[in-house]
């Protein structure tokens, strides 16, 4: 699992790649963490992400709960069909704005 981090105009862009799972969830929440202390806009691109677990859906709401408590918003894109499904079943898809293109979640938070 790589996570990279930049900033597009006055948002945070967290790049996700491999799989998010119980091995890997914890190095992600924390660089995710980290990474957004203050901010309030956030994008988090999970175009390279094949496999979320429960554990990488908990690391998602830590994050979400953090933002939120400064009335901030995340929008996720590129989540691939399986992960959207299993974001659906549990109820976690209702936290988040979902996009395709980083191009749209910026949008959305400009």
């Amino acid at each position: 699992m790589k996570v990279n981090i930049k900033t597009i105009k006055d948002i945070t862009v967290i790049e996700a790649e491999g799989n998010i799972d119980s091995r890997t969830a914890g190095d992600f929440e924390k660089a995710t963490v980290d990474a957004t202390q203050g901010e309030d806009k956030v994008i988090i691109d999970l175009s390279q992400v094949e496999f979320l677990s429960s554990a990488g859906l908990r690391s998602l709401l830590m994050l979400y709960r953090q933002v939120k408590a400064r009335n901030g918003k995340i929008v996720l894109v590129g989540v691939s069909e399986e992960i959207q499904d299993v974001m659906e079943n549990t109820g976690f898809i209702n936290f988040f704005t979902l996009t395709e293109l980083l191009e749209d979640g910026v949008k959305e938070l400009s």
